[in-house]
């Protein structure tokens, strides 16, 4: 089953229904919570650009995080637009982060096709892809 730390206050979950498979076994000390944009986990979008910050002193944070790299600045201000997820569950939605996924704080990523990831130096564009339901 799927860690996730989402209030719905009684109300329907708009989340994508996924079944969750043990895909990554994640034992860094710090905690295998990340910060997810909705248009992966509600949307349907595949992960576009995902960045490793230092993680969160107290909290269960990888330092992961990740977009479907086409969220506007309004929409990424919008604190309800992101939710904490387990990384293992970020992994049932988009398997292909798995192979980045220890990758050094600091690192960030751009999709570059359907299926791969690149360094993101600023040069290419993000690929922007739609998970396949």
């Amino acid at each position: 089953m799927g860690l996730f730390f989402k209030k719905t206050n009684g109300k329907k979950s708009e989340f994508i229904d996924i079944e969750v498979e043990k895909l990554v076994e994640w034992n860094e000390p710090n905690g295998e919570g990340c910060i997810v944009s909705d248009r992966i986990t509600k949307d349907g979008f595949k992960v576009g650009y995902m960045y490793r910050e230092q993680p969160s002193d107290g909290r269960p944070d990888s330092g992961w995080r990740f977009t479907a790299g086409n969220e506007e600045d309004e929409y990424m201000r919008d604190a309800n637009n992101h939710h904490v997820f387990a990384i293992n569950t970020i992994c049932n939605y988009d398997r292909d982060i798995i192979p980045y996924l220890r990758s050094e704080i600091g690192s960030a990523y751009i999709r570059v096709d359907n299926t791969k990831f690149e360094i993101d130096d600023g040069s290419k564009p993000i690929f922007i892809a739609m998970q396949n339901r």
